[in-house]
């Protein structure tokens, strides 16, 4: 599995190799002033996509902890997305909880679900894995429109929600203010995620990838970090799902088809696997690419995507973060 350079991957004596701490922290200081300040110069919708952006981008980074940095393949996160997003719409609609409580609410219901669908997943690998969580992916729209629980989903129309203004009489419109609200959710998972990564967690699931049997000897509790790598991968697709639905104001079981999982594993490949910043920049190629793609040929244009897409990886093979990471060093030298 090839990864990009700002893979955490391990060194001689066990640790986590990672850039420095220091300059890690002024770049993300100076990119979250840069971001923050775009909240009074964009107009409402480019702020709408700025904010798909960020809450795609929690997605794949949670998709990145199992595939790039675990080595588990998983064809269904579609479905943790799904299940944040109602999980967000019901609590809003039906429980009258806020918009931003409904986020750890959909965490911890998807890390937990996560976590345990991770145990029997143990005994599958590769393709039977992404097998089970293809299933899961095609089973749970088709569950959501069951005309008994459709009381609570709205079967196949779905739940249309309000949009939230902004909070202590701040100065923003609710585009504005939903914008800066998903960034400030995005620099904090993207923070928990750095940390964890760079430590005993992030080492164990590294060490699991490359080499399991060498750390199952030292120690490491394989199906333990195996279901816990799912688990966590979970927890961030389902707080994704709930602020895309915020963001939104509407979930709908054709929502969460199939096509989205394939579009959070294409995300991935395409930004640079085992990379943070490469879950940016597929999340930049999830929103935009399919609109520039309709912009060429109103007629065809998933056959102008699936060009797009083949010529991305062909000339990209690491991903964006890897032509990225090499132009650094180039200028470096």
């Amino acid at each position: 599995m090839t990864a990009s350079n700002d893979t955490l991957s391990l060194d001689r004596d066990g640790r986590v190799e990672a850039p420095d701490r220091k300059l890690v922290l002024g770049l993300i200081v100076i990119a979250a002033l840069v971001l923050a300040s775009l909240t009074w110069i964009l107009p409402n919708y480019y702020l709408f996509l700025g904010g798909m952006v960020l809450s795609y981008g929690i997605a794949l980074l949670g998709l990145n902890i199992l595939t790039g940095y675990n080595g588990q393949i998983s064809l269904g996160h579609g479905a943790f997305m799904a299940i944040g997003g109602y999980t967000a719409a019901i609590a809003m609609e039906f429980g009258g909880i806020p918009y931003w409580a409904t986020l750890p609410l959909a965490g911890i219901l998807c890390l937990t679900i996560g976590y345990l669908f991770g145990f029997p997943a143990l005994r599958l690998g590769g393709f039977q894995l992404a097998l089970a969580t293809f299933a899961l992916a095609i089973a749970l729209p088709q569950f959501l429109k069951w005309k008994n629980i459709e009381e609570w989903t709205g079967g196949v129309q779905g739940i249309v929600l309000m949009k939230p203004d902004a909070p202590f009489g701040m100065p923003l419109n609710p585009d504005q203010w939903l914008y800066l609200f998903s960034l400030i959710v995005a620099l904090f998972f993207f923070w928990i995620g750095w940390n964890l990564l760079r430590g005993r967690i992030g080492r164990a699931l590294v060490a699991t990838r490359d080499q399991s049997i060498a750390a199952s000897a030292m120690g490491v509790n394989i199906a333990q970090y195996k279901s816990l790598a799912f688990g966590i991968s979970a927890l961030y697709t389902g707080v994704s799902g709930a602020l895309i639905a915020i963001l939104v104001q509407y979930v709908s079981p054709d929502s969460y088809g199939f096509y989205l999982s394939v579009s959070l594993l294409t995300g991935i490949v395409v930004g640079g696997l085992a990379s943070f910043t490469g879950a940016i920049y597929g999340a930049l190629f999830i929103v935009f690419v399919p609109n520039i793609a309709e912009s060429i040929s109103k007629s065809a244009p998933w056959a102008i995507y699936g060009v797009m897409m083949i010529a991305t990886v062909y000339l990209l093979p690491t991903g964006a973060a890897g032509l990225v990471a090499a132009l650094r060093q180039k200028l470096s030298k």
